[in-house]
């Protein structure tokens, strides 16, 4: 902090020890760290008076509040853009198959509306299926039924 090293401190020892001798040195380092310890507290106490008239801690408070709403607002601002970026491609993609369905029912013949087909539909489910007359044509499958006796192959 001040500039002075291991070998300088070791030098003033060596001296104070040379001046006062062994018998003293150690009441004079004692005294010598009490009034240290007076004029930092003393010091840190005019700090302390300074920095309440002055309002230091408000004014680092503030910076602190404004430094979070900062990062808050660029946070916010991050979601917003990822959001209105989502939509813009969600958007997109609706219109792409939205052409795409467009596309697929123009190549289609037009078909019965669907009122028509549910009663169609309905019609068909109630009544019972047509009997087949004799001069119809069955397919193959259906001649090959296996008989009871016989087990399936």
């Amino acid at each position: 902090m001040t500039g002075v090293g291991f070998f300088e401190i070791l030098l003033i020892g060596v001296v104070g020890l040379l001046i006062l001798g062994p018998d003293k040195l150690p009441g004079a380092l004692r005294t010598m760290a009490l009034w240290i310890g007076r004029f930092r507290r003393s010091f840190d106490d005019i700090k302390r008076d300074i920095e309440k008239e002055i309002g230091a801690d408000e004014i680092r408070r503030q910076l602190r509040n404004e430094a979070i709403m900062e990062k808050f607002n660029d946070g916010k601002k991050q979601i917003t853009d990822t959001v209105n970026l989502a939509k813009k491609q969600t958007d997109s993609l609706k219109q792409n198959l939205d052409l795409k369905q467009q596309i697929l029912n123009s190549g289609k013949p037009e078909t019965v509306n669907s009122s028509a087909k549910s009663e169609t539909n309905t019609a068909t489910s109630n009544s019972e299926k047509p009997v087949q007359s004799e001069n119809s044509i069955e397919s193959p499958e259906s001649k090959e039924s296996p008989k009871p006796n016989e087990p399936e192959t």
